[in-house]
């Protein structure tokens, strides 16, 4: 028997009506909401993902890519009809989002630190019918940060850019995760992804360098050039998702943090 329309609050405090519950077709415009939405077993329900949700990888090949994160095709997400579309604030662009929320439900996360990802899960998996799966998911991402020893803090720089250099500021998801781990990041004072010159990265001295795996794929080679900026810090190459991505992923965190810090010195 079909349910009457729901009432939805996003972390936008925006009031959000689902016309049908649970919603049937779902166009996730994230990708670490993507693989959330695998995880609490929604892959029938999903029918338009980014080209940047590559996990899970099978998804790529079965749903229809509805452009990047921050370049949607408007017109393909339109042609699948959905009945929900699932975007965040800082990932999506605020202009297509609005476009799209004219026509679809759309509901939007605000991810900044552990407890709203934990907020955001929680609210994922009501507005698709799958509220124990996700409380599930919450309590074990929760008992595993709170297994996390405290280490030494250490200071640190993450870049996530080259030419020019972007670190991460301290109104980021990933400044958590850094304060999670036991680092007290240099660039803290700076709002989000700031391009700092080499000599401003040498002035901060940061103890430790993390370069992320993404979005700029750091690899070995890069190492060298950071170590002669920074000849006093060590440098790891580390995987972003793990820092970055706040859906089911943070499954992972807690003990990669662990392991990196016990492979750091200090």
């Amino acid at each position: 028997m079909p349910q009457p329309p729901q009432t939805f609050t996003d972390q936008l405090n925006r009031e959000v009506i689902l016309p049908r519950v649970p919603p049937q077709r779902i166009v996730s415009l994230v990708p670490s909401q993507t693989e959330l939405l695998a995880y609490l077993g929604l892959a029938g329900r999903v029918v338009g993902i980014t080209k940047f949700c590559v996990h899970p990888t099978a998804w790529r090949r079965e749903k229809t890519l509805v452009g990047g994160t921050k370049q949607l095709h408007l017109d393909r997400i339109r042609a699948l009809q959905p009945d929900l579309l699932i975007a965040n604030q800082e990932e999506n662009d605020r202009a297509q989002v609005l476009a799209l929320a004219a026509d679809f439900p759309v509901w939007v996360s605000r991810v900044v630190d552990l407890p709203s990802a934990l907020a955001m899960i929680e609210s994922v998996g009501d507005l698709t019918a799958t509220t124990a799966r996700a409380q599930a998911l919450v309590q074990s991402i929760r008992e595993s940060f709170a297994e996390l020893a405290a280490f030494p803090v250490l200071s640190a720089a993450y870049l996530i850019w080259r030419d020019p250099y972007m670190v991460s500021g301290g109104d980021t998801f990933i400044q958590a995760m850094l304060t999670a781990a036991g680092f007290a990041n240099v660039f803290a004072e700076q709002d989000r992804y700031p391009a700092v010159s080499a000599a401003e990265l040498a002035a901060a001295r940061p103890a430790v360098i993390l370069l992320s795996s993404e979005p700029y794929p750091f690899r070995e080679k890069h190492l060298r050039e950071l170590q002669e900026i920074c000849p006093q810090a060590v440098i790891r190459l580390v995987n972003g998702e793990l820092f970055s991505w706040y859906g089911s992923r943070l499954l992972q965190s807690a003990a990669y943090f662990r392991k990196l810090r016990q492979e750091i010195p200090g």
